[in-house]
């Protein structure tokens, strides 16, 4: 049995909220989202004026413009990737579901777009909205000693005896939950059969390569999808804001309980494309797969499976070519696989010349051997670094060479006579495979470049 599957309550609490407001009225949709019971913005200047303008309290001017930048969002009827958070927290929450976060700098969030704590500078205080402006006392959230053994063992412990809460811990990296794959291997993918427990942990791991270094890139996803069988745990790496909402749910909705390891964006936090619309947390659920929509269906001759970041890097390209026959397929949750969703894409896409696996993580890593093995397509090809002892180069421009190398292996140039903006596979050569360059050859070329 597949969990993906598996029936899910509908989220009709947050659709029946939205139904009973004019959706014109960004204002109301405001309150309404936040988890409050109430239907306009004067309602809850009523129970605390502060909870909008902050009037009483001197909190620092960044953050000021960041929660001003939240609520001009949401008046547009867009949702980021921290408010996305921030609302699937409050809406449990408001149905009385305990919330605890704990983790290495979580109140602020380790790239600075949490902020579940305002500080008052004057002071000295601390304010916690979700818990002091809307009185949910069932909202923890701790800054975390580096110590990934002995906090996520506790987490664990915790999320055991408490199966009504959600329980999160975060990693500041996701390199660093490493130091604590002991609690991994011997409790959270194996628990489930070695003692038939379930838990519903989620582990958050920031992953995503951007020239950081070997310490700050890799999650290790192909570790997590090594231990993958028997519906053991969830792995997912989501690419919407919307998805996140819908899948930081899931975890307490459906009737049983399953740790989720959830690789989640650093740069990408503000990226101008990483936006969900309003409608799809009132009327949309978790998508297991997403879909390119924009193509042209029977011109596709070219269908990129990949998850994660470097979606967002593809579809700049795409974009920028106009690409409407090159099909870009997110595979959000890696395990359990969504293979019948595959199925159907793969019979969507019938025509297609090529068939693409693209990673930002060497071949040896990511997931790779993981998908070449459950995607049904003989001829699958495969982009991705070099294969390498390491997760990641040092050194910011061979980075940068190598990321522009992947994105320009899946939007070749054209080399014949016919001239295109990128290759369309009309010909023998546009056919052929690009040789992956091995890092010596990308110091000789940054070498000829600097002469």
């Amino acid at each position: 049995m597949h969990y993906s599957k598996a029936p899910i309550v509908q989220d009709l609490y947050f659709k029946n909220r939205l139904n009973l407001l004019e959706l014109t009225d960004k204002v109301k949709i405001l309150s309404s989202i936040l988890g409050s019971k109430y239907t306009t913005i004067q309602d809850i200047h009523n129970i605390n004026p502060n909870y909008v303008s902050f009037d009483n309290y001197d909190p620092f001017k960044k953050v000021l413009k960041i929660l001003d930048d939240r609520k001009a969002l949401i008046r547009s009827g867009k949702v980021d990737w921290a408010l996305a958070e921030q609302l699937a927290i409050a809406t449990l929450l408001d149905e009385h579901h305990p919330v605890r976060i704990s983790g290495q700098d979580s109140i602020r969030g380790t790239f600075s777009r949490r902020h579940a704590a305002i500080y008052d500078q004057t002071a000295e205080q601390r304010i916690f909205p979700l818990r002091d402006f809307l009185g949910f006392n069932h909202f923890q959230i701790y800054n975390s000693p580096l110590s990934e053994y002995a906090v996520l063992g506790f987490e664990y412990g915790y999320a055991m005896f408490s199966p009504q809460a959600l329980t999160i811990w975060e990693a500041q990296f996701g390199d660093f939950s490493n130091n604590a794959q002991v609690i991994i291997d011997n409790y959270i993918v194996s628990a489930s059969e070695k003692w038939g427990v379930m838990n519903g942990l989620t582990m958050m791991l920031p992953h995503g390569y951007e020239g950081q270094g070997a310490e700050h890139s890799s999650a290790r996803i192909e570790r997590f999808l090594a231990l993958t069988s028997d519906d053991n745990i969830s792995v997912c790496n989501v690419t919407t804001p919307a998805n996140l909402f819908h899948l930081l749910r899931r975890q307490l909705k459906r009737n049983f309980r399953l740790p989720l390891i959830l690789f989640t964006p650093k740069s990408l936090l503000r990226h101008p494309k990483m936006i969900s619309d309003l409608q799809e947390f009132s009327s949309g659920t978790f998508q297991p797969v997403i879909d390119d929509q924009q193509v042209n269906v029977e011109a596709v001759s070219r269908v990129v499976f990949c998850s994660g970041k470097i979606a967002y890097d593809l579809f700049q390209e795409k974009e920028r070519l106009q690409a409407t026959d090159v099909a870009i397929i997110r595979i959000e949750e890696l395990f359990p696989f969504p293979g019948n969703e595959i199925q159907l894409l793969i019979e969507k896409y019938s025509k297609a010349l090529v068939w693409l696996w693209v990673q930002e993580e060497p071949e040896n890593m990511g997931a790779w051997e993981y998908m070449r093995n459950l995607i049904p397509i003989p001829q699958l090809q495969m982009v991705a670094r070099r294969r390498r002892a390491t997760t990641a180069v040092g050194l910011q421009a061979i980075h940068k060479l190598e990321q522009e190398e992947i994105v320009r292996k899946v939007f070749k140039p054209c080399t014949c006579e016919r001239k295109l903006g990128y290759c369309g596979l009309q010909c023998i050569t546009g056919k052929q495979r690009i040789k992956i360059l091995k890092q010596r050859e990308y110091l000789q070329k940054l070498t000829l470049e600097n002469l």
